[in-house]
């Protein structure tokens, strides 16, 4: 055979294999399988994917912006329940809440909340959308504009709040983050009508006098054990936001819910419920009487460091309050113990280490706040580092922001960010942040640097003005005055009634002769009306402290911290 004829046979039988091993290959092929295609004929293709969890939290967001959830026929504030029921039938379950009636749908994976016939809340458990993670949400919408936490036996969830628009809100609800899941995927999301859960601030606002808006802005003291006439002129006639009280005004159980149900009963013809507050720390400042057993310093539950112990610690504090009528605790203490010389924090700070002041105290301040009670972190922006106490004179801290932000500021961040009700600021002078005012009344402490920079949209209190901080440095009125000037939006003066007269007149001299405006009064008053209203605070009267329940739960709790 010659060399050309074998050339020829050789790629005759190359060619027969090729086309039978097409033939078998396609022969066999899935005809509902997609073509391969190379990553160079569609390089932006996995970046363009339609089902991608970017591209559905985009979708979640354009819709909510139209105040839909993608793929339920809902719009919120317009559409009927009866349509909605015309088109999927009976409800699963429905239960009566406060805001309206909640139903569940099932088959649609959704839940309906509706008042008079119309739909305000819609929340989808749409499984595609529990393929989208945190970090997907943060990517997309960056930093919410507030952040609310849930929990309870079988739930443990964090609730990122965004305002899409001036009519809708967006709300993510994940499990809260851990150490094992940082990254945690959407249980269920709810789109909301502001028209519809209008808390009601701005009509009441609107009915307040001047004389009842600067009333709101002041939290004062009382004199004694009960309910005297100077506290019924508080209430009467000033239409004060709330009291605080000290354990000379508590002298035991009965007494203190005797005392503060009487003045629920004075400010009965008011149109908002008084802030009844206390320092109830734990350790060494507590002031509820009656045979409580205390619980250990934060420095030993710091040196615990078991945040659910923090958490627990918190639910107690609440329910000790809730127990004896308060709504408002000034805890916890979020300063970093970082002066062994400082005579005013010391055991009260859970560390002289940031991390752990910022994961206890947020667990401290969850569990207050899931008892109902409203919780203060405290003292902005940081009391750890000096070495005189407030309370006898005006301390200084030669501190940076810089300097702050790497030390006292992080536990204050991360507290607002996780939720944070009111955050309490210390007299503190800080020269190279405001060389003129002390915290409490510095405009570049509390509008610049724990508003703006801190994106903090709460409400602001002031230490107690009465401290010598103030008073040595100050008049009541002037101080009040610089202090709302500079963005505090309740004035605690806990001692002496003459004071708080002072207060409450020069606030309403400053507007009317045009140092502050109405609507800068306006602006707080509104945050003090939705503070209140957000915890459905109400000035019912209290029944019998059960001591008992509470020490064994107090006895439970130190053998963990003590152990």
């Amino acid at each position: 055979m010659s060399y050309k004829k074998i050339i020829y046979l050789l790629l005759s039988l190359t060619l027969i294999l090729i086309t039978l091993n097409y033939f078998f290959i396609e022969k066999n092929r899935d005809p509902n399988q997609p073509a391969e295609h190379s990553s160079q004929e569609d390089p932006d293709h996995a970046e363009e994917d339609d089902s991608s969890p970017i591209t559905s939290v985009k979708e979640v967001v354009s819709a909510a912006e139209e105040g839909k959830v993608p793929n339920i026929p809902i719009t919120v504030g317009l559409t009927k329940m009866d349509d909605i029921t015309d088109k999927w039938g009976k409800p699963d379950n429905s239960v009566q809440a406060e805001a309206g009636i909640y139903e569940d749908f099932s088959k649609y994976s959704t839940t309906v909340g509706f008042k008079d016939n119309v739909i305000f809340d819609v929340r989808s458990f749409d499984p595609a959308l529990q393929q989208i993670r945190l970090n997907d949400i943060k990517e997309v919408s960056g930093n919410p504009d507030a952040t609310k936490y849930y929990k309870d036996a079988s739930h443990d969830q964090v609730i990122f709040i965004f305002d899409v628009n001036s009519l809708y809100q967006l709300k993510w609800i994940l499990p809260k983050p851990s150490t094992e899941n940082k990254n945690p995927k959407v249980d269920h999301i709810s789109v909301i009508s502001l028209e519809k859960v209008d808390t009601g601030e701005s009509d009441i606002l609107s009915t307040m006098s001047l004389d009842e808006k600067i009333g709101q802005m002041i939290i004062a003291g009382v004199n004694g054990t009960q309910d005297g006439e100077n506290t019924k002129t508080l209430i009467q006639e000033h239409k004060v936001g709330g009291f605080i009280f000290f354990s000379d005004n508590l002298s035991g159980p009965r007494q203190t819910v005797q005392f503060l149900n009487y003045m629920k009963k004075d400010n009965v013809n008011n149109p908002l419920p008084l802030l009844l507050s206390v320092d109830q720390e734990g350790g060494k400042v507590t002031r509820l009487p009656g045979g409580l057993v205390n619980f250990p310093t934060n420095k030993k539950i710091g040196a615990l460091n078991d945040p659910d112990v923090s958490f627990e610690v918190g639910t107690i504090l609440g329910k000790e309050l809730k127990e004896y009528g308060f709504n408002l605790d000034f805890a916890p203490v979020l300063d970093v113990n970082s002066n062994p010389n400082n005579p005013v924090i010391g055991d009260r700070s859970f560390s002289d280490h940031p991390d752990i002041v910022s994961e206890l105290g947020i667990q401290t301040m969850r569990g207050i706040q899931s008892e109902g009670i409203l919780s203060t972190i405290k003292h902005f922006p940081g009391h750890g580092d000096t070495s005189v106490d407030s309370h006898l004179e005006l301390p200084v801290v030669n501190k940076s922001i810089q300097e702050l932000e790497s030390l006292e500021l992080i536990p204050f961040k991360e507290a607002i960010n996780n939720g944070a009700d009111l955050v309490m600021v210390a007299h503190i002078l800080l020269p190279k942040i405001d060389d003129t005012y002390p915290s409490s009344l510095s405009k570049n402490v509390i509008t610049d640097l724990l508003r703006k920079k801190l994106n903090y949209n709460g409400v602001v209190i002031t230490d107690d003005m009465t401290m010598k901080a103030i008073t040595n440095n100050y008049g009541m009125g002037q101080a009040t005055v610089q202090s709302v000037k500079a963005g505090s939006d309740l004035i605690l003066i806990a001692h002496d009634y003459n004071k708080a007269l002072a207060a409450i007149d020069a606030l309403k001299k400053a507007v009317q002769n045009g140092e502050i405006s109405e609507g800068r009064i306006d602006a707080s008053v509104s945050r003090i009306i939705e503070l209140k209203q957000a915890y459905k605070l109400e000035d019912i009267q209290t029944g019998e402290v059960d001591l008992k329940q509470l020490n064994q739960s107090i006895e439970s709790i130190k053998k963990k911290i003590e152990q």
